[in-house]
């Protein structure tokens, strides 16, 4: 991808127009032709009819030539090296690929070496996002110590030093009597607790059971692994009163259950990533290590029913499960290799794919990227309000582009739509007022004093 990371262009000293853009507003689920004002790095004004004959003298402007604008998007879901394995990904470069992918926050999984178990640690996250000045992000406190889902981490503590919510990554806990300890804990803080729903001793399979797993001679997965941990969450919830967050959500089943137990006033929330309805199975075909993934792949008809969750609103989220890995992490036989893969840039992208196929509209795909996950997570940004912090993305929905290992900005290239073709692309990643990012395909000319 083909532009420039600005993270030493301080916002101007006054005032900025954003004119002549195609405004996308999550919020007020609306979509219209107008202007955003910038000042202090704050969203101070926006509307459809803001500057129409242009920004008055003495304010800067930038001409988006009609291009959308929108709220930039928060990922909730975002693995880094740092510390312990920064030939992965460092904070910086995760912050990069960040930038070019249009998100402008980011919340950090825990699990690193050392994990995110006690305040020291996420401390460190953000005075690191302070120095590097790119995209903001946010930690998430470890659940249990150690990631070991026995013992619970001081969540009081990390709650206070920043932690934005609880979770054990890509570890389930397994143990009942634990998840229903850190529900019950984290009440009495209202923190939220986020958990991976896969049963553990039915989910140590390669890649989704069925056909493709059968001819393919791998272990399965059965979609049963999941939904029967979903079932057990929410009967917990409804025990303790607590808060929970399901993520990566990924079969058809799990998407009923969950829909009923919102039906009911439980405080149950989900998210999924875009390889739950962007590809099935087959993209495992010729054992690809780069389709091999946590929650795996599965059979059409459930990435039908995610589509289906997301049109609906059953499924709150779309998080990018940004989890890089190393060329020898991946280029080892199918049942050996690391499971993950990047998404920072293919993020927003993928996504529009809902957009393009009439799945959603345009605000209603920005509730799921932007609007919803900071709410769910008491984050600010998210949204057009004025006073709101001046977090946005500038991107051309139709721009066609082949997605293409080599040209990612993040330290590993090990993503499952590597070759695929599609519309959409940012082209400029604004945070606090401060551009960050810009495709070359926008030129700084663009934009007028």
């Amino acid at each position: 991808m083909s532009g420039n990371i600005l993270r030493g262009v301080a916002p101007h000293a006054g005032s900025t127009a954003y004119i002549n853009a195609r405004i996308v507003d999550p919020t007020g689920d609306a979509e219209y032709t107008g202007a955003i004002l910038i000042s202090d790095g704050k969203i101070a004004d926006f509307g459809p009819n803001l500057f129409a004959s242009g920004a008055p003298y003495g304010i800067a402007s930038v001409d988006c030539r009609g291009l959308y604008l929108a709220p930039g998007l928060v990922d909730a879901r975002v693995h880094t090296g740092e510390p312990g394995e920064e030939h992965k990904e460092t904070l910086e470069s995760a912050g990069i690929a960040a930038s070019v992918g249009g998100i402008t926050s980011m919340v950090l999984l825990p699990d690193n070496e050392p994990p995110f178990d006690d305040a020291s640690l996420i401390e460190f996250v953000a005075r690191r996002a302070r120095q590097i000045k790119l995209a903001n992000m946010y930690a998430y406190g470890a659940l249990t110590v150690g990631l070991e889902g026995r013992e619970l981490a001081e969540i009081g503590l990390m709650a206070e030093a920043g932690a934005v919510a609880f979770t054990d990554a890509d570890h389930a806990v397994g143990n009942a009597q634990v998840m229903r300890r850190a529900l019950y804990y984290a009440k009495g803080f209202d923190a939220l607790i986020v958990h991976l729903p896969q049963e553990p001793t039915l989910s140590g399979g390669h890649m989704t059971s069925g056909i493709m797993a059968t001819r393919l001679g791998l272990a399965g997965n059965p979609p049963l692994a999941e939904v029967m941990m979903v079932e057990r969450d929410i009967r917990l919830v409804e025990m303790t009163g607590g808060r929970l967050h399901l993520s990566k959500i990924s079969t058809g089943e799990s998407v009923k259950v969950i829909a009923a137990a919102k039906a009911r006033g439980l405080r149950i929330s989900c998210d999924t990533a875009p390889p739950y309805f962007a590809l099935n199975d087959l993209a495992v075909g010729d054992y690809r290590t780069f389709g091999k993934l946590v929650p795996p792949l599965r059979a059409e008809a459930d990435r039908a029913a995610i589509v289906e969750g997301l049109r609906t609103g059953v499924i709150d989220a779309i998080v990018s499960d940004h989890r890089p890995q190393d060329q020898d992490s991946k280029r080892v036989p199918f049942a050996q290799a690391e499971p993950g893969g990047i998404g920072l840039e293919t993020l927003l992208p993928v996504s529009l794919e809902l957009v393009h196929n009439g799945h959603l509209t345009l605000p209603q795909l920005f509730q799921r990227l932007s609007s919803a996950p900071a709410r769910l997570f008491n984050l600010p940004g998210g949204k057009l309000a004025k006073g709101a912090p001046a977090d946005l993305v500038l991107f051309d929905a139709d721009y066609a582009w082949r997605i293409d290992r080599p040209d990612f900005w993040s330290k590993t290239k090990n993503s499952p739509f590597d070759e695929r073709p599609v519309q959409g692309q940012v082209m400029a990643t604004i945070v606090g007022g401060r551009t960050i990012y810009r495709h070359d395909d926008f030129a700084p000319a663009a934009a007028a004093a």
